[in-house]
């Protein structure tokens, strides 16, 4: 579990240089919404792999809050594609889902609690 920790903070550190690039009016660089996602979608598979040997129920809790944050992400990443502003409430939404798995993920982890 700690190695999907690792990623999904530094997933959200990507997401947070996205959201302030956002909040100043303009989509982030392409390349780093790339980065962002695909570090997260390491951190779910990593998630998953640690679950294969666990019964806790909370990281579940947390794979089922980053699985939603990711479908947020997929449309994020789908305006970004067609060259829209990314909507800043879907990007908060999906920030706070995210953030809310990550903080679940340390509890249930041991590291907060």
């Amino acid at each position: 579990m700690a190695i999907a920790l690792i990623l999904f903070a530094v997933a959200a550190l990507g997401g947070l240089i996205m959201a302030s690039i956002r909040l100043r009016g303009s989509n982030p660089p392409l390349a780093l919404a790339l980065v962002h996602g695909t570090v997260a979608a390491a951190g779910l598979i990593a998630l998953i792999v640690a679950l294969l040997h666990a019964s806790a129920s909370l990281p579940k809790i947390a794979l089922v809050l980053f699985i939603i944050a990711a479908l947020g992400g997929f449309v994020l990443f789908a305006t970004h594609l067609r060259k829209k502003n990314i909507p800043v409430p879907l990007m908060l939404i999906h920030a706070v889902v995210a953030v809310g798995g990550f903080v679940v993920l340390l509890i249930g982890s041991g590291v907060l609690g």
